[in-house]
């Protein structure tokens, strides 16, 4: 086997249809750990070889590729993995894929983006006050909701 361009070929010249785990981590730039992380999270399944070895289909990539976008936009492992469930196993996901899963996204990058600078504007007002014990705080208690749920010191419960 000879390697060109950190590609591995056969000794006929053509590109193996898998990757190990070695050589997938090269070419996706994602660390080993990584993988095996993405592997025990269901997100990427590799065929195991009689020896017990992972084979990487190149098909991954993609996915792979897709996994690090999302994560990069603030989605959770469980919306990613759920989002990848839609695609077919069989291939990489082509463009019209991509369209569809991104087009899904869209909608709740929009929501945390709006949540987002609804509080970046309400911490312009009250960066440094000590607020956070007023009854209406923007960013702690908007609208009081605290004390139309909670009596007590429920400010100093947990905002999730």
């Amino acid at each position: 086997m000879i390697e060109i361009w950190r590609w591995s070929v056969s000794g006929s010249g053509r590109l193996r249809d898998e990757l190990s785990v070695g050589e997938f981590g090269e070419r996706s730039g994602i660390a080993v750990s990584t993988l095996h992380f993405y592997e025990a999270k269901g997100l990427i399944s590799p065929r195991r070889t009689g020896g017990n070895q992972r084979r990487y289909p190149r098909a991954l990539l993609r996915r792979v590729a897709i996994i690090r976008i999302a994560q990069r936009a603030g989605f959770s492992l469980a919306e990613i993995k759920a989002a990848l469930a839609t695609l077919p196993a069989d291939r990489a996901p082509n463009a019209e894929d991509w369209k569809r899963l991104s087009s899904h996204w869209r909608q709740g990058l929009q929501e945390r983006i709006t949540a987002l600078t609804q509080i970046r504007d309400a911490m312009d007002g009250c960066i440094g006050c000590g607020c956070l014990s007023m009854k209406q705080c923007p960013l702690r208690n908007p609208q009081d909701e605290l004390g139309r749920t909670a009596t007590g010191a429920v400010l100093l419960q947990s905002a999730d």
